[in-house]
């Protein structure tokens, strides 16, 4: 298969879903904002959410659900070559919290649904998926200050406002989340450990149990693979951004891994579109580009609010 950039010039994109008729939605993490970029290339400013907006859904109202992750220190990396790339560090001095935003489908309004769960702040949400009952799992990533870690979790929250609860608690830096066609298995990366958990549902927002799935296969010299976020695709697989070893990391059912590069040491997203759902859209967050894989392998599941084309 081969990879084409779509365009460039993204600050640190991640959070790429299709919006109906085809145009790929990205969050720009380090810019704070939603950008627009159609099949040309062409990019349009669609919504300024501040802080860092991580994973985003469309849900079933139509409206964006954006995981605020609240803002990173960004830190400089000036490479042998002159490019320049920013590495998320640190809580910053500009923090404005964890928050699950909603933005309306034409991007004219940016508004906050939660800040907290049972009274704890969210610190870092960072990815969520939404099921059929129109409801939404997320994770909280956490943030870090120098050689202190936030402890966090998994949750459930309904996309009214009302309802947001704590499903899975403690996890290490949880990052990815998506759901299997069947919706009975919740899948959950975690970032340091370069871990895949598959959670048991026992129904909507209702761990079972839970297992690692696979651990990720490393890069040299120093073996490392860490996750970043994920999709999955119809026949179950679960694709994952992978740091560091850069690419997509395919995940079956009975945990094999086949690893896709993409040459960017920070891949962090990707999402199914097309017509036919064949079309596998990564963002490269070191290069801050938008690439495509045509003719995926496998065709990618329907998300349960992705318009058809």
């Amino acid at each position: 298969m081969q990879m084409r950039i779509i365009t460039d010039g993204l600050a640190f994109p991640e959070g790429p879903l299709e919006l109906p008729g085809g145009d790929i939605l990205v969050t720009e993490i380090r810019a704070g904002v939603l950008t627009r970029v159609r099949p040309d290339g062409t990019k349009s400013h669609f919504a300024t959410t501040g802080g860092g907006p991580n994973g985003a859904a469309i849900g079933p109202d139509g409206a964006i659900y954006v995981a605020q992750n609240g803002g990173f220190e960004w830190i400089e990396r000036a490479m042998p070559d002159g490019f320049t790339w920013y590495a998320p560090g640190d809580q910053p001095a500009s923090y404005v919290g964890g928050q699950i935003q909603r933005v309306t489908s034409d991007g004219a309004e940016v508004r906050t649904l939660y800040r907290d769960c049972d009274g704890e702040p969210l610190k870092g949400p960072n990815d969520l998926v939404f099921d059929h009952e129109g409801n939404f799992y997320f994770t909280d990533h956490g943030k870090s200050r120098g050689r202190v870690r936030d402890r966090v979790g998994v949750f459930y929250a309904s996309p009214d406002g009302r309802m947001i609860r704590e499903i899975v608690y403690p996890m290490e830096a949880p990052n990815g989340i998506g759901l299997s066609p069947d919706e009975r298995t919740l899948y959950v990366a975690e970032t340091p450990t370069g871990r895949v958990w598959a959670c048991e549902l026992a129904g909507p927002g209702e761990v079972k149990s839970r297992r690692v799935l696979a651990t990720l296969p490393g890069a040299p010299p120093a073996n490392l693979a860490l996750c970043d976020s994920m999709c999955v695709d119809s026949a179950s697989n679960v694709l994952q951004a992978t740091i560091v070893n850069g690419g997509i990391t395919s995940i079956a059912p009975d945990g094999t891994t086949t690893h896709y590069p993409t040459g960017d040491y920070i891949t962090t997203n990707c999402c199914f579109g097309g017509p036919d759902l064949r079309t596998l859209y990564v963002t490269l967050s070191t290069k801050g580009q938008l690439v495509a894989f045509d003719d995926w392998p496998v065709a990618g599941l329907r998300l349960p609010f992705q318009t058809p084309r």
